[in-house]
């Protein structure tokens, strides 16, 4: 895969007859073969790092699976109330990460010993080992009995904006978190803002989660417990 590039001209050293390729050919071939890869830089735990170690990449977002990453400020944002969540518990609870990939990567650059499961549906996140768990919304109980009432911090992005998308993750959600208080936060469309309410007695935060894509739908974040002054606090409902 790595062949001797002459950093000038393109060309393979040594060898004359090879057609030169232009600095802008180069670096779309390079960027081509980096996507490939899946990843730019990995770091030992399998996340992405961007060169200036403030920003991490993830494998190109399929849309054939309705994926859409987080931009930066958003998964940071929900990175550190998951984590203000988790320091200001006794006992350190697990996390649950359901179809929402790129706040996984950013919890583990924030604080790389916390013990977060990845709940999702493509294979290619089966590169962080066993914190990855295959999930497919439309089998919402097809999950190790291992995971049943495990963990206390949730946070899940339904791929999907439908009525059904939403009921099956709630299913799941009520198979995962733990008996007693439990803290979910949703990230989806506004459009869900009733049923969000109805399934997991869930309210709207004053943030607005933002997607690197820039996609026309207004996108909202809910909690089923009041986040005070974080996240925008809790809008009043009318």
């Amino acid at each position: 895969m790595d062949a001797v590039i002459d950093q000038n001209t393109g060309a393979d050293a040594g060898d004359d007859d090879t057609p030169m390729l232009s600095s802008h050919t180069l670096a779309a071939l390079k960027e081509f073969l980096s996507e490939q890869n899946g990843l730019l830089v990995a770091n030992n735990d399998g996340a992405t790092v961007a060169e200036d170690e403030k920003e991490v990449a993830l494998v190109t977002e399929d849309w054939r699976l309705s994926q859409f990453w987080y931009d930066r400020e958003t998964a940071e944002t929900v990175a550190r109330e998951v984590n203000a969540l988790y320091t200001s518990m006794d006992s350190p609870p697990s996390i649950a990460c359901i179809a929402c990939p790129t706040l996984y990567v950013y919890l583990k650059k924030l604080h790389h010993d916390l013990p977060v499961q990845l709940l999702e549906y493509d294979n290619r996140f089966k590169q962080y080992g066993n914190e990855f768990t295959f999930y497919d919304y439309n089998q919402p109980l097809e999950l190790p009995s291992t995971m049943k009432h495990s963990f206390r911090i949730i946070i899940a992005d339904p791929p999907y904006l439908s009525k059904e998308c939403l009921e099956k993750v709630s299913e799941t959600i009520g198979f995962l978190k733990q008996p007693g208080e439990s803290f979910l936060l949703l990230l989806t469309g506004a459009v869900q803002h009733e049923r969000a309410g109805e399934l997991l007695g869930l309210r709207p935060c004053g943030f607005r989660p933002q997607h690197s894509s820039k996609l026309g739908n207004e996108f909202r974040l809910f909690t089923n417990y009041d986040p005070g002054l974080r996240l925008g606090g809790w809008e009043h409902e009318e």
